[in-house]
């Protein structure tokens, strides 16, 4: 049984209008088309018959979204797709610009393909079309493979009159400048594509200077801010837009993602989450008002981290601090997090140790780096871990979550209830983005959990309190931040440890001799 022959059976367990929709376009392309047509005739407006025809699927297959998402291409011109981490993006996207490259060589034709940071487009999208277009069926084209020395070099795809090209999100007058009688824009992860960029696309849907145009916006969501999200949520001037929410369901229908993952997601990060709703559920969400540190900083972080990490080129990397969570129970998890001077660049964690076999690990990574700090969790038997670091003459800082602190915001104007607010705060105000620090933290699941779950509030006294482990005041329901979560915030209070910054006493000589101790932030 051929493929085709398969898909047109699934199109018979699609939703009635669905199948519809499916059998109004695949007529509308063939309409009084002979099936031994050249390839360009055959195939230039039915990326469907394309995909499903040209494609070497061997023991995989298209899901149904997707082809119901490019068969709309042709038909609506723009098209935007939202939905959970996983469901398959960037291989609808590598369709589609072989579908287009393919069909419009030998006319004038371009596709620039941007996304909201460069890593995307050179690790994820242009290594995915690479893939894929060792899946053709080159005898269906009628010509050879492409030639990687030529054609298809490492993110640019060059054909005899046209040519498909990553270019930044924030150069809009590269998207402006792209002119050509046929044109895809393609938006990979564009919930934080500039809205300039957008913009500069627009021109080409004008009717000046081209004579088809095609836009496709696709992204798992985030905060409700952006064009993406203007579009998506219908604002007005939009409505050319043909807007797709693939919901999680669907995904995991169609074998992208596995239930158990989306189970463990929500038991990890709490189902109100805006991470969850965002990568998972495939849906718009901020994070709370009073939730510390947005979600949104943690993912900047998490991409400064991503070409942090491909610049270093495998050199050793010096430890300057490691923060270290010491468990106090069976469930809670010794983490030991180690940073250089900007980025937080691993996660050791353990379970059930005594105090000597932790010490022994942070013992062996100071040995390593002689220099770095350890800033370590005093309470309980964190105090013994203390004292042998100090017995080996190491820099250690015993932390105590609940001692006071003079310690002030960056303002110079809040103080805080206890260090581990004014711990947490300092690593809020290094992500913030207002502050233009750089910092960059491991992209890590459990991490970016426990950093966006803790609460924060201003109590009488105009001092800032986050939320602890076991307390009640932040949740409605009444439930700690240990019961929303499931587990302690190990993680999550390593890494501010990490980045903890100790006040320092000095000498300020006052007037007729005497002296007197002032801190110094």
């Amino acid at each position: 049984m051929s493929l085709q022959i398969e898909l047109g059976s699934d199109v018979s367990k699609w939703p009635p209008a669905l199948q519809r929709r499916y059998r109004e376009r695949r007529q509308a392309a063939r309409a009084n088309q002979p099936t031994n047509l050249p390839f360009k005739s055959q195939y230039r407006n039915d990326p469907v018959a394309f995909v499903s025809d040209c494609i070497d699927w061997k023991d995989d297959h298209p899901a149904k979204y997707q082809l119901e998402i490019i068969g709309e291409l042709p038909i609506k011109k723009r098209v935007t797709v939202r939905g959970p981490h996983g469901l398959g993006k960037s291989a609808l996207a590598s369709w589609i610009v072989l579908w287009f490259a393919l069909t419009r060589d030998g006319e004038d034709w371009k596709c620039p393909t941007t996304a909201s940071v460069w890593r995307q487009l050179s690790k994820f999208l242009w290594p995915e079309i690479h893939k894929w277009s060792r899946r053709i069926k080159w005898d269906k084209i009628g010509r050879p493979s492409l030639d990687s020395r030529s054609e298809l070099l490492q993110l640019n795809l060059k054909l005899g009159t046209g040519e498909a090209f990553a270019v930044a999100s924030d150069n809009h007058e590269s998207i402006e400048g792209a002119h050509a009688d046929s044109l895809l824009y393609l938006f990979d992860e564009a919930k934080a594509i500039p809205v300039n960029t957008f913009d500069a696309a627009e021109g080409a849907f004008s009717g000046a200077g081209s004579t088809e145009a095609f836009a496709l916006a696709i992204s798992t969501p985030g905060e409700p801010i952006g064009r993406f999200y203007d579009i998506h949520s219908r604002k007005p001037g939009y409505s050319d837009w043909w807007v797709r929410h693939v919901t999680l369901q669907e995904a995991i229908d169609a074998g992208r993602i596995s239930r158990e993952w989306a189970d463990q997601r929500k038991a990890q990060w709490g189902e109100q989450s805006a991470i969850y709703q965002n990568r998972v559920e495939g849906e718009f969400c901020a994070s709370d008002e009073d939730g510390i540190i947005p979600l949104g900083w943690v993912e900047a972080a998490n991409r400064r981290w991503e070409e942090w990490n491909d610049s270093k080129n495998g050199d050793a990397i010096p430890i300057t601090h490691i923060g270290v969570d010491v468990a106090r129970s069976g469930e809670d998890k010794t983490v030991q997090a180690l940073r250089s001077a900007k980025a937080l660049t691993e996660l050791r964690r353990s379970s059930k140790e005594d105090t000597m076999q932790t010490s022994g690990r942070v013992l062996g990574v100071l040995r390593k780096h002689p220099t770095a700090k350890a800033i370590v969790d005093v309470i309980g038997i964190g105090a013994g871990v203390v004292d042998r670091l100090r017995e080996e003459k190491f820099k250690v800082t015993a932390f105590n979550a609940g001692e006071r602190t003079d310690k002030t915001d960056k303002s110079g104007e809040m103080q805080f209830v206890n260090k581990k607010s004014a711990a947490w705060w300092n690593l809020r105000e290094l992500l913030d983005p207002a502050n233009g620090e750089d910092i960059a933290l491991l992209p890590d699941d459990l991490l970016t959990g426990d950093l966006t779950a803790p609460h924060w509030r201003t109590i009488s006294s105009g001092k800032i309190q986050v939320e602890g482990k076991d307390d009640t005041w932040a949740n409605e329901r009444g439930q700690t931040l240990r019961q929303r979560l499931g587990r302690s915030t190990d993680d999550g209070d390593a890494t501010v440890m990490a980045f903890w910054e100790e006040k320092k006493e000095v000498k300020i000589i006052a007037p007729f001799g005497m002296t007197k101790t002032s801190q110094w932030k």
